[in-house]
């Protein structure tokens, strides 16, 4: 299906936190002379830029966490546990970044009790039956959300590298369906967000077990072809499989909404050097917009 619209859904605390950690750890905060540290709001326009002159979307939306907290939470008190409080010269920026995306009249979306991924997800879902959509984001759970009309485009290093996903490129580099993304991340369990799924059981087995049985389904029904130690792994398991499984899967039915209108891709280019200029943004014509 051909389509005129192209939309950009943006994974906001994805571009912050990269932008972030990529001066961080030189110490380069880039305090202005308020006393506020702009360095990964800087970095995050200039990913954003880079990804809108490199697709040219005619829509752009960019999602938030809203809070620490959400449904995974009240699943598996330990998600994401692990993850220590933000850095200091990070916390104010949380705001400021939506402020510098509100002046280039792009809309922040975000709903208190899910992650910016549910946002992501259920807006993609959306628009993907009427136009063309790519999700910028560094987070490989955004694969699973694969389909036509949907591509996830991963930041790599630097500023324009990506490692563009389609359905079936992901099909041909992984030899499992994206939909199965769910199941192989509910047997090898993710370290970063802290759940275990089966203990013993690596991404090489899981995606073994997945291409013999397809799903979780699959290989339950299927145990006595299984070795015996992936048996008496998965049986020790099971509720965590399952539990697992629910906290990997990203939800689609979040209670957002953007129109296509509010979504339109317009800059006010008065608006948008006011709010850089007010943040002290140096050299940000050349250094953002890419433009000499």
């Amino acid at each position: 299906m051909t389509t005129t619209n192209r939309i950009l859904l943006v994974d906001g605390m994805a571009l912050l936190f990269r932008a972030f950690y990529a001066t961080a750890m030189s110490n380069y905060f880039m305090v202005n002379s308020k006393g506020t540290p702009t360095n990964g709001v800087y970095g995050m326009m200039k990913h954003l830029f880079t990804a809108v002159n490199h697709y040219q979307p005619t829509h752009v939306v960019c999602c938030w966490d809203m809070g620490s907290k959400t449904f995974r939470n009240d699943m598996f008190p330990e998600y994401k546990a692990n993850r220590g409080a933000p850095p200091v010269e990070l916390i104010p920026q949380f705001d400021l970044a939506k402020e510098v995306v509100e002046s280039l009249n792009i809309p922040n979306v975000g709903q208190a009790g899910f992650e910016a991924d549910d946002c992501l997800g259920t807006l993609s879902h959306q628009y993907s039956e009427h136009s063309q959509v790519f999700i910028l984001t560094g987070d490989q759970d955004m694969l699973q959300l694969l389909k036509p009309n949907i591509s996830v485009v991963l930041l790599q290093k630097g500023y324009g590298n990506y490692a563009e996903y389609h359905e079936q490129s992901f099909y041909e580099e992984k030899g499992i369906t994206p939909a199965q993304m769910v199941d192989l991340k509910a047997l090898m369990g993710d370290s970063s967000d802290n759940y275990p799924g089966v203990k013993g059981i690596g991404e090489k087995t899981a995606l073994k077990l997945l291409i013999e049985h397809e799903t979780i389904e699959g290989i339950l029904e299927n145990m006595d072809r299984l070795t015996k130690g992936q048996r008496s792994k998965i049986e020790a398991d099971l509720e965590m499989l399952h539990l697992s499984r629910k906290l990997a899967r990203i939800h689609c039915e979040a209670d957002v909404n953007c129109t296509l209108e509010d979504a339109l891709f317009y800059i006010d280019d008065d608006k948008m050097s006011a709010k850089f200029d007010e943040l002290e943004f140096k050299n940000w014509k050349k250094n953002i917009l890419g433009v000499s």
